[in-house]
């Protein structure tokens, strides 16, 4: 990506404070948001002496990411940093990251298919090195399903259906959520459908956040919100509490969600299911909600060390139980060779004996491919999530605020000096 040529030159990659070929030993300092990084910490102390990681507990969101930004302007960043796939263009191109060329990049061509590689591969450089991905999965609540006849959704025609049944049967119950706080399920949707909402045409960014299947799938949300088919609701209690009072028995999420849902509403054990995320004709089709990586912010003090821990938390079978031995974790791993590591580590108890991780499988086969972040994620982000909780009372269109964040995201891209394709 020509684009990116001036990033590539101007942030000193990871030369510059010590190489990530060289010696891997001494303190590392660990940043991290995701569930099991204190005891993946402690795990790679105990099986390498020569290296100590200090982990450092990190708010999740926004307030994080302007904490890292702010810790390479000040010259006090950690030596590894949890950094989501939408985020790392953003952080690529402000020069806020060490290039990985020299130690992790054949680790990341060797270890992980072209659909991850080519969220952590810009401007010929490697960025970041996958940890996990997120395909989209439809979870429900089995019990409730079979009790009033409902059939579980293959299309999203069938789901709209379903989200009707489900009103009938309970009119407090509903079968989806639209969150208020989180664009991410609406961009997975997006994906899913087919939408490109970034790309690159020689030295320029190209921006269509407003694509014919981005356009779909928000008049499609949009009339279910409307509809009062399905809720519209924080990601945060006001979600768990309408799962823990049966309000809500089915919604859209990730691989990552199965985790959360056993560790958050464990009296519902063996009452929910997993099915594959509906598909607008019925072929399998899916995209990614989430999803992290791990990097080296620029000025990181110890490289080579943090190229070590990084490889060993991403790719390494012990590294990976590390992740998953809390029972919390269902997180499904971008290197497909550890996804047996991850599927004997994680209890099944909760879905009711349920191989999640083949409905998992099958999602992240099915990732619709050639999606692309932007560079200016967060304002694209913001505008999406300021807009989100007036859907429902009708203030508001998706398509709209679709409209608003294109706008919002042109803007923020010329003010960084980037270009615009025609």
């Amino acid at each position: 990506m020509a684009i990116l040529g001036p990033l590539v030159t101007g942030c000193g990659g990871s030369d510059s404070n010590g190489n990530a070929a060289g010696q891997k030993t001494g303190a590392v300092t660990f940043w991290s948001f995701v569930k099991g990084s204190d005891k993946v910490a402690e795990a790679f102390n105990r099986t390498h002496p020569g290296v100590k990681v200090t982990f450092e507990s990190m708010p999740s969101g926004q307030e994080y990411y302007s904490k890292l930004t702010n810790a390479v302007k000040a010259g006090t960043v950690p030596d590894v940093a949890v950094v989501e796939y939408p985020q790392v263009p953003e952080f690529a191109t402000q020069g806020e990251l060490e290039s990985l060329d020299s130690g992790l990049s054949s680790l990341v061509k060797d270890k992980f298919p072209a659909s991850v590689r080519q969220l952590v591969e810009l401007g010929g450089k490697t960025w970041g090195v996958p940890r996990d991905v997120a395909p989209l999965m439809l979870y429900y609540r089995k019990d409730f399903f079979a009790a009033h006849g409902i059939s579980v959704p293959r299309t999203w025609d069938a789901y709209k259906g379903m989200t009707s049944q489900v009103k009938q049967a309970d009119p407090n119950a509903r079968g989806g959520v639209l969150f208020t706080d989180n664009p991410g399920l609406l961009t997975a949707l997006a994906w899913q459908a087919g939408a490109r909402w970034f790309g690159t045409q020689k030295d320029s960014w190209k921006v269509s956040l407003t694509d014919a299947p981005s356009r779909k799938v928000a008049a499609y949300w949009g009339d279910l919100a409307r509809q009062g088919l399905v809720d519209s609701l924080s990601t945060l209690d006001p979600f768990w509490t309408s799962v823990q009072q049966n309000r809500t028995v089915a919604y859209v999420c990730a691989s990552w969600c199965a985790g959360a849902l056993q560790a958050t509403v464990a009296d519902q054990a063996g009452k929910w299911a997993v099915a594959p995320v509906p598909t607008w004709d019925g072929k399998p089709a899916s995209a990614m909600y989430g999803g992290s990586t791990f990097v080296i912010p620029k000025g990181a003090r110890n490289s080579a060390a943090a190229a070590e821990f990084i490889k060993w938390i991403t790719t390494d079978p012990e590294g990976m139980k590390s992740w998953v031995s809390s029972g919390t974790s269902s997180m499904f791993p971008a290197d497909r060779e550890l996804v047996p590591v991850t599927k004997a580590a994680y209890p099944t108890a909760y879905f009711g004996g349920q191989d999640v991780y083949a409905v998992g499988s099958a999602s992240y086969d099915a990732v619709v491919p050639g999606w692309s972040w932007g560079p200016v994620m967060g304002t694209t982000n913001t505008a999406i999530v300021d807009r989100l909780p007036k859907v429902a009372g009708g203030s508001a269109s998706l398509v709209g605020i679709l409209t608003a964040a294109q706008q919002a995201t042109v803007e923020d891209i010329k003010h960084r000096g980037m270009q615009l394709a025609p």
